[in-house]
């Protein structure tokens, strides 16, 4: 059997909705790749949205990563996965960049370096690409979950 970008969408979307149907939910996950890299699995609203997305979406990063380490395992071409349950992500990433325009905006008026909470990969990522839009230097600092993002001002300004 071919292990091609299809094939692996089709197995990741499967994968999600047996693990689903273990907690007792039906649901039909779309699946798609529009950017031929990164699986992206959407589960839709359910009753079970908390429980799904766990502390500060903890769970739908677990699930995660066990499809993609299906995939990998079974030598899938596809193997990184996003995975979206009632758009929890796709929300949490308008209210971080709702609030990063205030941090760039601070840091473009003030000149003076901004310390940002620390964040997870995915929402440091967002402010890198912000940040860049705007003409914004950054660095990240810090291990593990301590891992932040200075925002500053260009050197050659």
């Amino acid at each position: 059997m071919d292990k091609g970008p299809e094939e692996s969408i089709q197995f990741a979307k499967k994968y999600l909705e047996d693990l689903l149907s273990f907690f007792g939910l039906n649901v039909d996950v779309y699946a798609t790749s529009e950017d031929g890299d990164v699986i992206e699995l959407n589960v839709p609203s359910t009753h079970m949205n908390g429980f799904l997305i766990g502390n500060r979406g903890d769970t739908m990063r677990s699930m995660q990563y066990l499809i993609s380490m299906a995939l990998k395992s079974k030598e899938y071409e596809l193997n990184r996965v996003n995975v979206d349950i009632a758009d929890y992500k796709k929300q949490r990433a308008h209210r971080l960049e709702d609030r990063a325009a205030d941090w760039l905006k601070e840091v473009k008026d003030t000149g003076e370096d901004k310390h940002l909470p620390s964040m997870n990969s995915a929402d440091r990522r967002t402010i890198h690409r912000l940040a860049g839009e705007h003409g914004l230097v950054t660095e990240s600092e810090g291990e593990g979950r301590d891992r932040h993002i200075v925002l500053k001002k260009p050197t050659d300004e």
